[in-house]
Parts: structure tokens; C-alpha cells; sequence
């Protein structure tokens, strides 16, 4: 009977069980599946996090996989070895130079071993095609001497062996071919210019306010070197999903966002940190998107920096992004230079900082006509009467036509007869 009532227990919890029968069960299973059912109820779905085509650091946070052709990689040889990890690359700069070194030091002693110098080594009169070479580990140690030019002077290749001058020259040749190769590889890599743009920074977000009566994204670069970056300039990319009339769907579709480039102000100068300013107009990508309409959608702004390191001359870019949780409305940069004595100070613990500040939460398109209603309505205001109390015939209202003969008799009092002739006139104009 106990077994029968287990089974139907767990029968009963498996289909779903009454609310009669979820007090039978214990404190901690009713109250978990009472809070499960309230979260199914009210929960409301949470916003899917997106993921970032670009890290905050410049990364690119894709990978390439499925590549059929990778011989292409080994016909850009050089590119290949730099663009590889520190650890790789210094594994395969210690194989190369050991397995050179082993395999002349074979050869070595294989023409040691066909003279027949390793057999008549300590017979008086005969000459060797190396001296002192009578084993495998004195040949690759010659190999070495060789290749390195270090010449210890211990063992030196004799006049009689033609074969071994043809080997020397060989490898002194392939020698200099494969250190100019490895060294020139570890050079590319140390001098990099990546680490160069790990002193330029990025604001952590991005923040949407009015500027002379336009909204306008705007987000702050900085650089931390006193060394500048020569011919600094910028550019911003909308990257977002897109659907077309047609019903194709282009994933992570690249739109750009224009922050200068007609004007020049894309070009900076960056000695200190500036605030990179894109004005949403007709163009932008964030024209008829206001504030609600921004908090659903799902884009990310990749930014990039390039320009010349001036120590060395090379090109430099530095990237990062933001997502749409990053953009933030209604917010601006706190100032971070000020003026000392002599000279200009920048803070830096204030170069992330934001304030809130009052804007708009319309799109940049009703802004833009609700701006130029009112410029027209304060064009015409000095011109037109109220028409509040204004009646339907407003030639029949006698305060319309009191008004002007008052003004016009004032202006008698002021100017005489001018006034005099100017008040019968408007007089005269304003009858029926």
C-alpha cells in the first residue's frame, strides 16, 4: 500500500498537481512552485543581451572557421609569423635556428663520415675536411660556430675538402637568409603599433543632448602619451541587422555615422581630450528614433581612431564600441581641463564622468519641426494681432479701429505735424 501511494505521488507530481494536493507536498517544493508560477505571470521578458562585434578593448570578436584555401596563409609567410601568439612565435624561432643548426651539423658529418675523417682522425698525415670534428656533437657545435660566426678557432675547415667550402658557402648564405627572416619577424612584432594604442582612450559610454538646438551623440577620446598621434583622425560605424524591402536579411549590416568628415572635424589634434560630436540630422542612421524607440533597439556604434605614431612613423588605429545599453540620453561629459598656472591640466579621474542634463526625449526629426514652427511663430507674432479675441468680422470690432487712431494721436504730440499727417492717413485706412 505504501509503495501504491508513492507511486501515485510521483504520478501526480509529474502530470500537475491541485491546489488541494500542493499543500500535501513540503514547505520548500510549494513555495518553490508558487514562486515559479508568479514569475511565469508578472515576469516580463528581459531585454536578450547582445553580443559585441567589437570588445571595448578593439577586438573583433569574430572568428574565421571552415577556411578550405589555408594555403593562402603560407603565401604570406611573413604576415603569418607576425600576426602569431608571443609563445608561438618564440617556439618557432627556437626550431628554426636548432633544426638549421642540426641539419648542417648532419651534413658535417656525413661528409666526416664518407672522408673517412672520423676513422683516421689520430693518424699522423692526414689532413681532415675539419679538424678536430670526431663525432656527431662536435659537428652540430661547428654548425653553430659557423653559422653564428663565433670561431673559436678549436675547429676550422681545411683547404683539401672543395666539398666542404660548397657547404660552408651554402649555409653561411641560408644562415643570413633565416636570421634576417626570424629577426625581422620579432622586430615587426615588438614595434607593433597595437601597443601604441593601448594609451588612447575611449569614454566607457556614449551620451545623447542638445547642442545648439540639435541633438547630437557624442562620446570622448583621449590620449595618455605626451608623444602625439600625427594626423589623427576618426570615423564611427552603426552596425545593426537590416531587412530589406525585399525580405533579405543582411546580419550586422555597417551603416556610417557621419562625425565630421564634410566639415573637417573628423581631423583632430589630439592634444588633450575631446568630445567627439555626431549631429543626428536627416542623414543620421537616428534621425526618427527617440528616446522609447532607442531603448528597443538593438545596434552597436564601433569607433575607430587612426593615425601615425610619431616616434616611429607607423600607422596606429585603436577601435572600440558601443552597444545600445551604452548610449545613454540625457546625459553630457563632465569638463576635465582646466586652467593652472602656465599651463593646462587634465584630469583624468574625471574623463568617464557624466551629468545629467535636460533633453528632449522626442526624435531628432520632431525637435527639428517643432524648432522651426516656433522660429516661425516668433516671426509672425510681431506682426499679427491675438486671434484669441479677435471676432469674425474684424472690421466690424471698434478696438481694432480705436486702436491705431490712439497710437497715431500719440504720435502727434511727438512729432507735430508729421504725426498729424501720418494719424489722418492711418485714419483714413482704417475705415470701412
Amino acid at each position: 500500500m505504501a509503495g501504491d501511494s508513492r507511486v501515485q505521488m510521483d504520478q501526480d507530481m509529474e502530470i500537475g498537481v491541485t491546489p488541494r494536493e500542493v499543500k500535501k507536498l513540503p514547505k520548500h517544493l510549494r513555495e518553490a512552485q508558487i514562486s515559479t508560477e508568479r514569475t511565469h505571470l508578472i515576469a516580463e521578458p528581459a531585454k536578450k543581451v547582445r553580443q559585441r562585434y567589437v570588445q571595448k578593448d578593439g577586438k573583433c570578436n569574430v572568428h574565421h572557421g571552415n577556411v578550405q584555401e589555408t594555403y593562402r596563409y603560407l603565401s604570406d609567410l611573413f604576415t603569418t609569423l607576425v600576426d602569431l601568439r608571443w609563445r608561438f612565435s618564440f617556439l618557432i624561432f627556437t626550431l628554426v635556428y636548432v633544426v638549421n643548426w642540426l641539419f648542417f651539423g648532419l651534413l658535417w658529418w656525413l661528409i666526416a663520415l664518407i672522408r673517412g675523417d672520423l676513422l683516421h682522425a689520430d693518424e699522423e698525415g692526414w689532413t681532415p675536411c675539419v679538424e678536430n670534428l670526431n663525432s656527431f656533437v662536435s659537428a652540430f657545435l661547428f654548425s653553430i660556430e659557423t653559422e653564428t660566426t663565433i670561431g673559436y678557432g678549436y675547429r676550422v675547415i681545411t683547404e683539401k675538402c672543395p666539398e666542404g667550402i660548397v657547404l660552408l658557402l651554402v649555409q653561411a648564405i641560408l644562415g643570413s637568409i633565416v636570421n634576417a627572416m626570424m629577426v625581422g619577424c620579432m622586430f615587426v612584432k615588438i614595434s607593433q603599433p597595437k601597443n601604441r594604442a593601448e594609451t588612447l582612450m575611449f569614454s566607457h559610454k556614449a551620451v545623447i543632448s542638445v547642442r545648439d538646438n540639435k541633438l547630437c551623440l557624442m562620446f570622448r577620446v583621449g590620449d595618455l602619451r605626451n608623444s602625439h598621434i600625427v594626423e589623427a583622425s576618426i570615423r564611427a560605424k552603426l552596425i545593426r541587422s537590416q531587412q530589406t524591402k525585399e525580405g533579405e536579411f543582411i546580419p550586422l549590416n555597417q551603416t556610417d555615422i557621419n562625425i565630421g568628415f564634410d566639415t573637417g572635424d573628423d581631423r583632430l589634434f589630439l592634444v588633450s581630450p575631446l568630445i567627439i560630436s555626431h549631429e543626428i540630422n536627416e542623414k543620421s542612421p537616428f534621425w526618427e528614433m527617440s528616446q522609447a524607440q532607442m531603448e528597443k533597439e538593438e545596434f552597436e556604434i564601433v569607433v575607430i581612431l587612426e593615425g601615425m605614431v610619431e616616434a616611429t612613423g607607423m600607422t596606429c588605429q585603436a577601435r572600440s564600441s558601443y552597444l545600445d545599453t551604452e548610449v545613454l540620453w540625457g546625459y553630457r561629459f563632465t569638463p576635465v581641463l582646466s586652467l593652472e598656472k602656465g599651463f593646462y591640466e587634465v584630469d583624468y579621474n574625471s574623463f568617464h564622468d557624466i551629468y545629467e542634463t535636460n533633453t528632449p526625449s522626442c526624435s531628432a526629426k520632431e525637435l527639428a519641426a517643432s524648432l522651426r514652427e516656433g522660429q516661425l511663430f516668433s516671426q509672425l507674432s510681431p506682426l499679427t494681432p491675438d486671434t484669441k479675441n479677435l471676432p469674425l468680422n474684424p472690421l466690424s470690432s471698434p478696438q481694432l479701429l480705436s486702436e491705431p487712431q490712439n497710437k497715431k494721436e500719440e504720435g502727434e504730440d511727438e512729432e507735430g505735424e508729421r504725426g498729424e499727417t501720418n494719424g489722418s492717413a492711418a485714419t483714413f485706412g482704417n475705415q470701412p
